[in-house]
């Protein structure tokens, strides 16, 4: 089970390696792109090249798709970025249950963005946990883990890139083990447990006033996608990495632009200030800074 970018690497782990895949379940075609027509995921349109059955529940609770997995005889389902918490009776419907990969160091960063949350938060090391299922969120005992560091050049797309071709062979270990017998199950301490919400609009607005560090840690957390943004004369606009924090103080407003000229925009923070890479005017192309934007607030 799996929909995103992120599983596609364990779906063909899986393959390249003889494990006999019975059904590849994923989400529905949602509309996608700028003409908003629905499209596959990318899990689909990998699994359709393989030749495997691909299915597609709105709600996995369903009885109907319940029965459908019952039906194909699994010894192990394996998630991955799937987006649908599975209940208890599918849990059950293999003999080596449910294993899930999630992208970080678990009970820290549980939820749906681990991969942002780590970078905004100046993280040095994240990881893969494969775990049991339950009915929780990210909450079953622990079968492995293995620790990836984070470079302070990392945004979230390059961290996710890693992450994700880590978990492949990653995943085939943790099934090795669970057939061989050999893996335990560690529970969570929940004391211990942090959260990785869903990124919404609150979070992507830059704060000027915070200090440059932290304001170049949120830049690269949101980059590629959704990206951090902040505003130039009443409009938003984006802002990416590459970004370097240069020490000191300007003594200009945060906010302020203080350094334009040979391809460099540099703009006051409440402590340092920040030098930026590339920028996406809404309606445009994300592009390297290009244009100098001398003389005006962000």
């Amino acid at each position: 089970m799996g929909t995103p970018d992120f599983a596609v690497p364990s779906l063909e782990a899986l393959v390249d390696s003889g494990y006999a895949v019975v059904a590849v379940v994923t989400q529905p075609d949602r509309p996608r792109g700028r003409g908003r027509k629905p499209g596959s995921s990318p899990v689909k349109s990998v699994a359709s090249a393989l030749g495997l059955d691909v299915l597609q529940p709105e709600r996995v609770s369903d009885a109907e798709f319940r029965a459908e997995i019952i039906g194909r005889s699994p010894d192990v389902i394996v998630v991955v970025a799937f987006g649908q918490l599975l209940t208890r009776p599918l849990l059950e419907a293999a003999p080596l249950g449910a294993v899930n990969l999630h992208a970080s160091l678990l009970p820290k960063y549980r939820g749906a963005a681990p991969i942002n949350w780590v970078v905004i938060n100046g993280e040095t090391t994240t990881g893969l946990t494969a775990m049991r299922l339950d009915e929780g969120m990210d909450t079953g005992p622990v079968l492995l883990q293995e620790e990836l560091g984070i470079d302070s050049s990392d945004t979230a797309g390059t961290l996710h890139d890693r992450l994700a071709l880590k978990s492949a062979g990653f995943l085939i270990k943790t099934l090795e083990g669970l057939a061989g017998g050999i893996l335990g199950e560690l529970p969570q301490d929940d004391s211990l447990a942090t959260y990785a919400p869903k990124i919404d609009r609150s979070v992507r607005r830059i704060s000027w006033s915070e200090p440059a560090e932290k304001i170049c840690a949120l830049i690269r957390g949101l980059d590629p996608v959704p990206g951090a943004v902040t505003t130039l004369e009443g409009r938003d606009l984006k802002i990416f990495s590459p970004v370097s924090r240069v020490k000191g103080t300007t003594g200009a407003e945060p906010g302020v632009i203080t350094c334009c000229g040979s391809g460099l925009l540099e703009v006051a923070a409440g402590k340092g200030s920040v030098r930026i890479g590339s920028i996406q005017m809404a309606g445009r192309k994300r592009l390297p800074v290009g244009e100098l934007l001398c003389g005006m607030s962000l």
